[in-house]
């Protein structure tokens, strides 16, 4: 089976924004799956290098490291970055959520 993270344009220009603000060259940013939320599943993110068993998704020079039991609940996910008035970050759109809690920090698979 194919395993897949689709990075935006917008996300990847973000990503290399914050490794080079936070002077890390050779790192990415780490997507990891946590326990936590109303809804069990919330969606951590640092700065971070490769591990052994980590999957790397590249675009345009951006890295996001994803550890193989996360990447089982983010399959087929698309990670874009949006900026608007009230607020910026990175979204996520995971074909596998089932529900999402109210305030959208933390879903069920």
């Amino acid at each position: 089976m194919a395993l897949s993270l689709n990075i935006t344009d917008p996300a990847a220009k973000r990503i290399k924004e914050l490794v080079a603000a936070e002077s890390k060259e050779g790192q990415g940013l780490r997507l990891k799956i946590v326990g936590g939320g109303c809804s069990g599943l919330q969606y951590k993110l640092d700065l971070d290098t490769e591990r052994t068993g980590d999957r790397v998704f590249e675009k345009e020079g951006a890295k996001v490291l994803v550890d193989m039991k996360s990447l089982l609940y983010l399959n087929g996910t698309e990670l874009d970055y949006r900026e608007g008035l009230m607020e910026s970050g990175f979204v996520f759109q995971n074909p596998n959520v089932k529900r999402s809690c109210g305030c959208g920090t933390s879903f069920t698979v």
